[in-house]
């Protein structure tokens, strides 16, 4: 004699899986980005006149701005193909076409960065022109003397500097242009190793953020250029890459030797200039205690400046 086991039903279980909603959840996303990608194009499409490209207006044109063939001739894609990224459809975009439809609608530095996230692809000519060396962000780089700064790019690329970052790092304009980059410099300089005492650290530390940019601009050109000659350059670099290890942006003091003044105590601030994908920023380097304030002082003096 068996047991009842309780009613028996022919019909399967349905068990949704686990990681079901989440990919209905990242398929919502995707739609929505596409939505926002289409409704972008139409708006930056329909602002433009004919004149503005060098096309003929014509007599009986009534579409406000260029039509989608003329957006497609412009960008030397097809009329079908423009169509459907303008219908919100899931097709694929190369970062080759994006750049030559920004070109054809004329976009300004922010919206062919906005363009370039909505299709969720690296931008092959990520340094367009930014506010960054602007006549303004220049003058708060300087004005903020005694106190070292420069001006940075998410690759860490310094794109200037005042004079006390000049005095307490040395002066990065004798440099070739390859050179001018603080992950370069934390990886081959033989100055910036005695005088960092922290430098395995924040070498380390500088790698992990890389790679986290790197996630999102591996495609770039400039980007692939600083990661290779860095791994061809320094077997200190490749082991450290291969750790695989991702930091995110944070405050941090940092230690360093001055030959002149002494031992400086310096607390690293971002100031971001520009969207936060192309981390344009300026980075002061701010006293962590009253003796570093003193002695970034008493350098100005030693200097004459």
């Amino acid at each position: 004699m068996t047991a009842d086991a309780g009613p028996l039903s022919s019909e399967p279980v349905s068990r949704e899986p686990e990681d079901e909603p989440a990919l209905r959840a990242a398929g919502a996303e995707d739609t929505t980005r596409r939505q926002e990608l289409a409704a972008f194009l139409r708006s930056r499409r329909e602002r433009i006149s004919p004149e503005q490209v060098g096309l003929p207006r014509g007599a009986r044109r009534r579409t406000p701005g260029l039509r989608r063939e003329e957006v497609a001739q412009l960008s030397a894609v097809g009329v079908t193909w423009y169509t459907w990224l303008e219908q919100g459809r899931a097709i694929r975009v190369s970062a080759q076409v994006l750049d030559a439809i920004a070109r054809a609608l004329l976009m300004d530095p922010a919206e062919r960065g906005h363009l370039f996230v909505l299709a969720g692809a690296g931008d092959p000519r990520p340094d367009y022109d930014c506010p960054l060396r602007s006549p303004t962000a220049l003058r708060l780089m300087h004005t903020i003397a005694p106190y070292p700064a420069t001006l940075q790019n998410a690759r860490y690329d310094v794109l200037a500097h005042n004079r006390p970052f000049a005095q307490v790092f040395g002066e990065l304009t004798e440099l070739p242009a390859r050179e001018r980059n603080c992950l370069w410099l934390l990886t081959t300089s033989s100055r910036w190793r005695e005088t960092f005492l922290d430098r395995d650290e924040m070498l380390r530390d500088l790698i992990a953020k890389f790679r986290v940019g790197m996630a999102e601009h591996g495609a770039e050109p400039a980007w692939k250029e600083r990661l290779d000659g860095l791994l061809a350059e320094s077997a200190e670099f490749r082991e450290l890459w291969e750790r695989h290890e991702v930091a995110t942006m944070s405050p941090h003091v940092k230690r360093y030797r001055h030959p002149e003044v002494g031992l400086l105590s310096l607390e690293h601030r971002n100031l971001w200039m520009a969207a936060r994908p192309q981390a344009h920023r300026l980075v002061a380097y701010v006293p962590a205690d009253d003796e570093t304030e003193r002695r970034l002082v008493r350098l100005t003096e030693l200097s004459g400046a």
